[in-house]
């Protein structure tokens, strides 16, 4: 598709640090991008030197096919929502959402029209006559997302939007901006360290580190197809085992543990028998079970989540993994303590070079995984 905003070899320097490094790639029309990542990864900097508030180090920022690397904001055809609303104090809800097209010298009918669809699709014609003040900080972004988008930019811009809002309002929002945009075609470039908001809205996520783009793709991409540990880690919860290749039956064949072989599919990257690697499997591709070929593992805890109960165990060396099981199906009683075998088909594995990382334990699931061990005498039935 036609690229709206092409970003060639993008570096961004403040003194000796480097917060944007080598950044090249597309954002196609109509399409809805978010840039994903820890603070500090540079996804706000790339986003400000696409407003114009930054300037490029190196490279260049192309727009609609036009260097605007030098271009200041105003004249740039973008648009920007940050957290902070920045709203006319003294405005009421129409009259903020109406300054754009006014300033334009639209007609009053069109203003109208224009304002009616924003207000009614951000769910704010009832507050139409509010002042700012009026309003709860959720009620306050939306304006601020109207009055953004009334002027149909060629991109909008957004960081964090959804921030303020409270949890159920931020996942309804969350449809409605993947409504609004394929409404009216407007590429959305969003900026989030949220994983729900960057999979549940977006065409195409990069996950950025230390300022590199560690990966371009779809969400399904790069959840189930992660190109690196760190995006296996950053997005949603991985086990990560060391892993040797030891020859291909079909798929590839490697070996956990020093000795438990284990079929994956076959690595993007060069892995002949002898590499070592990283093994990613999600919690939801194990199956979990007393006996059988598998990888031995101690249950060490069980947390009731809802539809699935969520298991900690232990393999032989110590290495902690998470199993996701049925809360209402099939499975073996849950005794912690007790020994287990996990598997999972070759399609559920993916082999990733290797790099040094922390547990999924640490990273995710400490702090909402009750991690008391239950007598033995007290199974999970």
């Amino acid at each position: 598709m036609e690229p709206v905003i092409t970003l060639d070899h993008v570096t961004k320097r403040f003194d000796d640090y480097v917060a944007v490094h080598e950044a090249h790639f597309q954002i196609a029309k109509g399409e809805f991008f978010s840039m994903l990542g820890p603070s500090g990864c540079g996804k706000t900097t790339t986003l400000r030197m696409i407003a114009g508030f930054e300037q490029p180090t190196s490279g260049r920022i192309l727009l609609e096919g036009h260097d605007v690397s030098a271009v200041p904001p105003y004249r740039r055809n973008v648009n920007t929502v940050f957290q902070h609303y920045a709203l006319f104090p003294h405005m009421t809800v129409r009259d903020n959402v109406a300054f754009g097209p006014r300033s334009q010298k639209l007609a009053e009918s069109e203003v109208t029209k224009r304002v009616e669809e924003l207000l009614t699709v951000t769910r704010l014609t009832q507050f139409k006559e509010r002042k700012p003040s009026q309003l709860s900080g959720g009620q306050q972004q939306r304006v601020a997302l109207a009055r953004a988008l009334v002027n149909y930019p060629s991109a909008l811009l957004l960081d964090e939007p959804l921030g303020a809002l409270d949890l159920k309002l931020r996942q309804a929002m969350q449809f409605e901006l993947k409504r609004i945009q394929r409404d009216v075609n407007i590429t959305f470039i969003y900026v989030t360290h949220d994983q729900e908001e960057a999979l549940t809205m977006s065409d195409r996520i990069a996950v950025m580190n230390e300022g590199r783009v560690e990966q371009i793709g779809t969400p399904e991409e790069i959840y189930h197809a992660p190109a690196t540990v760190f995006v296996a880690n950053f997005i949603g919860v991985a086990n990560l085992l060391p892993a040797t290749v030891v020859g291909m039956n079909g798929q590839m064949v490697v070996t956990l543990e020093g000795a438990t072989r284990m079929e994956v599919t076959a690595a993007a990257w060069a892995a002949k028998p002898g590499t070592q690697g990283t093994l990613m499997i999600r919690p939801e591709r194990l199956r979990f079970s007393e006996s059988g070929k598998g990888l031995p593992v101690t249950l060490w805890a069980a947390a009731f989540s809802g539809p699935v109960i969520r298991l900690v165990v232990k393999t032989a060396s110590g290495q902690e993994m998470i199993a996701h099981v049925p809360s209402d199906g099939p499975r073996p009683s849950l005794e912690p303590g007790r020994q287990y075998i996990v598997s999972w088909d070759a399609d559920g594995a993916r082999l990733l070079p290797p790099k040094p990382t922390a547990s999924p334990i640490d990273m995710d699931l400490r702090p909402t995984l009750d991690l008391a061990i239950q007598p033995k005498s007290n199974p999970v039935a």
